[in-house]
């Protein structure tokens, strides 16, 4: 039995008008041209979404529309995340699960807590939870690296934890995973860039950035690496290469957004405390979509 969230998921971004209220219409279209174009599972509220300026009711609408929309067609993953393990709780509780497939969940920010602190906080989580677990690593934005013998004791003391999305930039870290999981714990990328190596030493696809603006080629990345085809997926990795770095150099959904706005997909706007990318940088991320689109 395949794990379900192998191969191209991406991290929904919250599109935005003018105005920055929620674009709902430029949401739903964003939704089709995602399952359309190859794409395996949606992640809505991810940190892609600026998930912490969306009050509670714009979350609740948000994952409202993405799941009328969505209808069940492919696997839907929502970020369920935070620093209090009490009021993650309370989120879950008071949450819909009916046609939402798995929550992605984020190392508690900002406290720093310890190893020990990390395993008691995800036993809580993956115990009220009533659907599978992604555990989410990224210690560049949270300040604390979850080690992969702490997610290996996480997988095996909680079944529904079933996957790490993982971006600690670590090649061992990821590796060492891959080696000592459990059966039905798999590894998940969490950096476009490093998708495809991931998968090499036996990841199970991404979670994506830049998916948002390019489904069609990232997703034919990710399942060409799935299927042993190497030397295809490494020509799209290469041909898509310059464009992984300058999504990210002034912040992310910056990137993104500037890209899907060249693709016509929505506008450029983003909620402070981000700010729009500099008129340089638009500039190049428009020359390479230029290349790809």
């Amino acid at each position: 039995m395949s794990h379900p969230f192998t191969g191209a998921g991406v991290a929904l971004v919250t599109p935005f008008k003018e105005d920055l209220s929620i674009d709902f219409d430029a949401l739903e279209n964003l939704i089709e041209y995602q399952i359309s174009n190859g794409m395996d599972y949606l992640v809505a509220l991810g940190t892609t979404a600026e998930t912490p300026t969306l009050s509670t009711d714009e979350q609740l609408e948000v994952v409202k529309c993405v799941k009328s929309k969505v209808n069940k067609r492919v696997p839907l993953v929502v970020g369920i995340g935070g620093n209090d393990p009490q009021k993650v709780i309370k989120s879950i509780e008071s949450t819909d699960f009916d046609g939402i497939d798995g929550i992605l969940s984020v190392t508690p920010y900002y406290n720093k807590p310890s190893q020990k602190g990390l395993f008691e906080y995800y036993k809580m989580i993956c115990n009220a939870s009533p659907v599978p677990v992604i555990l989410y690593n990224v210690p560049s934005r949270t300040g604390v690296n979850m080690k992969y013998d702490t997610s290996i004791k996480i997988a095996e003391t909680c079944p529904n934890a079933i996957a790490i999305k993982e971006a600690s930039g670590e090649s061992s870290q990821v590796a060492k995973m891959v080696k000592y999981a459990p059966e039905g714990f798999a590894v998940i990328s969490g950096d476009d860039v490093l998708a495809l190596p991931i998968i090499a030493v036996g990841g199970i696809g991404v979670i994506s950035v830049m998916a948002n603006a390019l489904p069609k080629k990232l997703s034919q990345l990710i399942h060409f690496a799935n299927e042993g085809k190497f030397a295809e997926s490494r020509a799209l990795h290469l041909e898509m290469i310059d464009l992984f770095k300058l999504l990210f150099k002034e912040g992310n959904p910056g990137g993104v957004k500037a890209a899907m706005e060249v693709a016509g997909i929505c506008k450029n706007t983003v909620r402070l405390p981000l700010c729009t990318i500099s008129k340089l940088l638009y500039n190049d991320i428009e020359n390479e979509m230029k290349k790809l689109l």
